[in-house]
């Protein structure tokens, strides 16, 4: 037995600091939709069917049917305070985990929205947005970055943060990258649709009719010029960065120029990473 629901599920995936609240802000425009945080949904339906699996009384006498409602009906819980009939489930680790989609959800033809952005630029922006968010007295936390580099004993410095960031383990950029092409080594990039962060800045209608054309929903008129994120997070206690999802009223790209802010040593380190330009080499292993 699977889920049995009147909502409509897509989900959003990606590279971090490429857009994805931007993106929802703009969805969220649309009365039919609902584009939040970042949930809980896929790690809550991983821990719970690990807890399962592994449980010796679950085991001693297996109930499968009643276990997969169990592990189905936790998306719709989560959004049981939304009566839009069409929802955005926002986690990047979705691509990697196509099994839960298909395995519990029964979304016939799942479809993923994977912002994406030049890998120097994403790292700008990280760094950018730790050097405008020092830790002040009282705050709970420094920021998630550099918490991990304090937990290894690692000198806190740009290069250092921007090798952390690009790990597959841990890293959140590699970890990133690692779920999307596990998706797509899978067989599963026909549910994906790539959305360059600088191809929304400078074409927002174009690309948003194209997200709708791969969604199968009706067109909407956007306005671009009246962005608002509705569903704030609290950054600064979570993340130990106050305006990590922020977002601007009206579209436009105010990041700053890798060259002025990367170190020499990681500026181009990681270049021709974009998979999803058509002249870009095949990185998918």
């Amino acid at each position: 037995m699977f889920l049995s629901s009147q909502k409509k599920y897509h989900f959003m995936g990606g590279l971090p600091r490429s857009g994805s609240t931007l993106l929802s802000s703009i969805l969220n425009q649309n009365p039919r939709f609902d584009s939040g945080a970042s949930s809980p949904v896929l790690s809550t339906m991983h821990v719970l069917t690990n807890h399962l699996v592994n449980d010796e009384l679950y085991n001693a006498y297996p109930k499968p049917n009643q276990a997969t409602q169990i592990v189905s009906s936790i998306i719709n819980q989560w959004y049981s305070d939304t009566t839009a009939p069409v929802i955005f489930d926002k986690n990047r680790a979705w691509t990697a985990r196509m099994d839960l989609i298909l395995g519990y959800l029964n979304i016939e033809n799942p479809k993923i929205i994977c912002p994406v952005r030049d890998t120097d630029e994403i790292l700008t922006s990280f760094i950018s947005m730790i050097r405008r968010n020092p830790f002040q007295e009282g705050q709970t936390r420094i920021n998630f970055i550099d918490e991990q580099l304090v937990k290894t004993n690692t000198p806190i410095t740009d290069e250092n943060r921007c090798l952390y960031m690009m790990e597959g383990s841990g890293g959140i950029i590699g970890e990133s990258y690692n779920a999307i092409f596990e998706g797509l080594n899978q067989g599963h990039a026909n549910c994906f649709y790539f959305v360059d962060y600088n191809d929304l800045i400078n074409d927002p209608q174009q690309i948003m009719s194209g997200i709708y054309e791969f969604l199968e929903e009706e067109p909407y008129n956007h306005d671009y010029n009246r962005i608002i994120n509705k569903h704030q997070e609290d950054d600064l206690n979570t993340y130990g960065l106050q305006d990590m999802h922020k977002v601007r009223t009206s579209l436009e790209k105010t990041s700053s120029d890798p060259k002025d802010v990367l170190p020499e040593s990681i500026l181009g380190k990681y270049k021709n990473r974009e998979f999803w330009r058509p002249q870009q080499p095949n990185l998918i292993v």
